[in-house]
């Protein structure tokens, strides 16, 4: 079994529940931080932080890769790549509808990601 299979089994970022206390008021876990911490380094990239607010923001909800592109002065390559660590990270869903493919935030992690920065 890989190490992220074990880590993904005791923290569970499906759940729309809050995944621990926020930092300030406590030590998160090691388990914990071993599976959130993927997705705060994708967010650390200042085109996948740019995209992730484009695909968060985007009319319906969802914004297709046909319009992410022309955005940023980079390849088609590049941006599939900033967008394949966005969705291994969990903070983004796809689906390919004919040769395009549509991105979808996952609210439920991005709200355990902000309520583990809150602070009172």
């Amino acid at each position: 079994m890989s190490k992220s299979a074990v880590s993904l089994a005791l923290t569970d970022l499906t759940v729309d529940a809050p995944c621990c206390p926020p930092l300030a008021q406590s030590r998160i876990p090691a388990e914990t931080a071993t599976v959130l911490a993927p997705a705060f380094k994708a967010l650390g990239d200042p085109v996948r932080l740019q995209l992730m607010s484009m695909i968060a923001s985007a009319d319906g909800g969802e914004a297709c890769v046909c319009d992410l592109t022309p955005a940023f002065d980079l390849s088609g390559p590049t941006i599939s790549h900033h967008l394949k660590t966005l969705r291994e990270a969990g903070l983004v869903d796809a689906e390919r509808r004919g040769s395009w493919v549509y991105y979808r935030a996952r609210p439920v992690i991005m709200r355990q990601l902000a309520g583990l920065l809150t602070i009172d």
